[in-house]
């Protein structure tokens, strides 16, 4: 049986996420730009899915991805129970190195994969990308 994947990014015409989930097969989604709005898109999502990848830009990577294990909201933490090091080593055949975070970050990308851990039970990871100009070096133009 065909695992059911879905890959999220943030809505934006130059929003780096939103172009790379654009890009992969799939149905894309892309979530609000705010804190009420990602919540509510996250709660209209089905629940069946078996993995969800979230991408998120962090304006000061520049040659690499960085895979977020946790979340954190109100001094609680929640993990992927996803395999990171299979993610790493998927990133790495494809040319692109990555790093691998146990420091869950504090805006818009952690607050959304707060609520995707604890709707997926685990089974969703946040990977934080470059912005275009800077993900265009590393991507050998795939966006």
């Amino acid at each position: 049986m065909a695992v059911k994947e879905l890959y999220i990014g943030f809505k934006g015409k130059n929003n780096t996420s939103a172009m790379l989930v654009s890009a992969l097969s799939g149905q894309p989604f892309l979530l609000t730009n705010s804190f009420a709005g990602l919540k509510r898109d996250i709660d209209e999502l089905p629940a069946d899915y078996d993995a969800v990848y979230l991408f998120g830009v962090d304006k000061n990577l520049t040659d690499s991805f960085r895979i977020e294990k946790c979340a954190e909201k109100e001094s609680a933490r929640l993990s992927t129970t996803l395999d990171l090091e299979a993610i790493t080593k998927r990133l790495s055949d494809a040319g692109i190195s990555s790093t691998i975070s146990k420091t869950p970050t504090h805006y818009l990308c952690n607050e959304a994969y707060w609520y995707l851990l604890e709707k997926y039970q685990g089974r969703a990871v946040l990977i934080h990308i470059p912005t275009i100009k800077n993900f265009s070096r590393i991507s050998g133009g795939l966006l």
